[in-house]
């Protein structure tokens, strides 16, 4: 079966697909797997865990965790369920996961990063129950959820205190969608951009070099593919060229796709009659083809007799 068709039966596997899923809350997602990773402040925080057919807990399966954007004030993990169906139906474990924000738990951005870091750690911890591959353990999402995915490879700092260190919180790959990456002032970034990522500094809770994936790049990051459209108005398209050189820079890779003049949120299923979700699916799957995630597909050829 070629990939995009079988992105497009993903795509039907909802005739009714309710356009206010993505900001539901607490979200409903029957068709997945239902379990606590953390427990803070009398909120129990909860991953949603995709498996492929007959996955048993016996396998070795990689695996993918992605994090909702919304500003890390909002948002609801229903937004890469459509994503989880695929990747379930390819051979990966797929998760999507809570985390606290601002407007239901008044928290700044770095908590939302430590939760972050809590789930992947959790998923590690408990591959071998999961069944799965905790060496290709990777994340992925979208604006302050990308932003989260990104964090958890490069920041240094902001682990729960009350977990194991000794397993890591950092992903094996990165799947990110328009992702926040540049979060303090930089000499690459023009007058208005950097007055623009000032007014974060209160937002962010923290010293803004300390919570932006830019400033703390470094070698031997996981290999990285970035989506993101250059009409973005939330989070500037420069923001992923400069990081995407910037990792090139440490000898790392990045792959970046550009969609001109789409904007932010363009890649989200419902969209355009799902056509950049499907583009950015099969390009995501190539990705993760290569690193071994995911088997290629069969070969296909035009035979005329």
């Amino acid at each position: 079966m070629k990939i995009i068709s079988l992105v497009t039966i993903i795509c039907c596997f909802s005739l009714i697909f309710d356009a206010n899923a993505q900001t539901e809350y607490p979200p409903r997602i029957d068709e997945a797997k239902e379990i606590t990773y953390k427990t803070v402040d009398g909120t129990s925080l909860n991953l949603w865990i995709f498996t492929p057919e007959k996955h048993k807990s016996t396998n070795s399966a990689p695996a993918i965790i992605f994090f909702f954007g919304g500003g890390w004030n909002t948002g609801s993990p229903t937004q890469f369920v459509k994503h989880c169906e695929y990747l379930s139906a390819r051979g990966m474990v797929a998760i999507v996961a809570d985390y606290r924000v601002k407007s239901r738990h008044g928290v700044p951005p770095n908590v939302c990063v430590s939760d972050a870091k809590s789930a992947i750690r959790w998923v590690r911890e408990n591959a071998s129950e999961l069944g799965v591959d905790s060496n290709r353990l990777a994340a992925g999402g979208g604006s302050a959820g990308g932003h989260l995915a990104a964090a958890c490879a490069t920041l240094p700092k902001f682990d729960d205190v009350n977990e194991n260190k000794s397993i890591s919180s950092k992903p094996n790959a990165l799947v990110l969608f328009n992702p926040a990456l540049v979060l303090a002032i930089t000499d690459d970034f023009e007058k208005a951009l950097n007055e623009k990522i000032g007014g974060l500094v209160e937002r962010m809770g923290p010293k803004p070099e300390d919570m932006s994936p830019y400033h703390n790049v470094v070698g031997k990051l996981p290999p990285t593919i970035i989506f993101h459209g250059t009409g973005d108005n939330t989070v500037p398209f420069i923001s992923a060229e400069l990081f995407t050189k910037k990792m090139h820079k440490f000898g790392n890779k990045c792959t970046l796709v550009a969609y001109q003049g789409e904007p932010h949120g363009f890649f989200n299923y419902g969209k355009s009659s799902n056509a950049v979700f499907i583009d950015t699916v099969n390009k995501m799957d190539k990705f993760l083809v290569s690193l071994g995630y995911l088997k290629a597909p069969p070969k296909t050829f035009i035979y005329n007799n």
